[in-house]
């Protein structure tokens, strides 16, 4: 991780590693290695579990723009969700009401050339309430997913004036998750394949762990990855920056046409 990292990247990493509570490590691979890593890693596809996600934004990304990641989820076997996410986020000037809420979370996520430090209210979704699904169907507002702390935390830091339920909904977009421990790597990997109408896929390998244990894990997944043949100098581009541009296109391109 450190080592494709600019000295001041690396001086602002270390500086927020300690008021983080966990880092994803996270590498998109080339499309062309999709059928090799997958064999190659031993993953066995039957085992992924099925995921409905779908974002929320202006056709333009008025909320992307300033750092704004609205996104709920459906997930086989469990039930919904939904977060608010800003990014970057320096955690030690996070108000202490907002740092220690239920449910709030700020993750280091590094890919290689760098990396991003974000914070997270998520909110689990009461089965016997407003349902993503609903939502999806247009018979339920996106106002009504989110908690208090949520649409306090949209108002902070959404663009003046816009409502969540203004936003257009970006989406959906099918994703196969799939957990797995390679006997040699003895650390849990995750592989998500996103699944985009147009054909195309994104195949994203990451891993999580504790801060101070960051440059270790870093460390021995390069090596891991590399003995096994997967591409590590390719152009990454992030699962939610992908989704954002692609379906944020489909919706301007409707709305020129309505």
């Amino acid at each position: 991780m450190s080592a494709s990292l600019s000295d001041s990247q690396l001086v602002f990493l270390l500086s927020v590693l300690p008021s983080s509570d966990s880092v994803e490590l996270k590498l998109t691979v080339p499309d062309s290695q999709h059928r090799s890593t997958v064999a190659g890693l031993g993953m066995d596809p039957l085992e992924a579990q099925i995921r409905q996600v779908v974002f929320f934004d202006t056709p333009d990304l008025a909320l992307d723009r300033e750092g704004v990641v609205v996104r709920a989820r459906r997930v086989q076997g469990k039930g919904d969700d939904v977060i608010v996410k800003l990014r970057p986020v320096v955690p030690s000037e996070l108000p202490d009401d907002i740092r220690s809420a239920k449910g709030f979370t700020v993750e280091v996520d590094a890919l290689p050339g760098g990396f991003v430090c974000s914070g997270t209210m998520k909110r689990l979704l009461d089965p016997d309430g407003p349902s993503v699904k609903s939502v999806l169907a247009g018979e339920t507002r996106l106002s009504e997913l989110l908690g208090k702390r949520q649409r306090a935390f949209f108002a902070a830091h959404a663009p003046s004036g816009l409502e969540p339920d203004d936003l257009s909904l970006l989406g959906p977009i099918f994703v196969l998750k799939l957990r797995f421990t390679p006997e040699e790597f003895a650390h849990r990997l995750v592989a998500e394949m996103w699944l985009y109408p147009d054909g195309s896929r994104v195949l994203e390998l990451s891993t999580k762990t504790t801060p101070d244990d960051a440059f270790r894990l870093a460390a021995k997944m390069r090596g891991y990855l590399t003995d096994h043949g997967v591409e590590l100098s390719g152009g990454q581009q992030t699962k939610t920056r992908k989704a954002l541009e692609f379906f944020a296109s489909a919706a301007s391109a409707a709305s020129a046409g309505a």
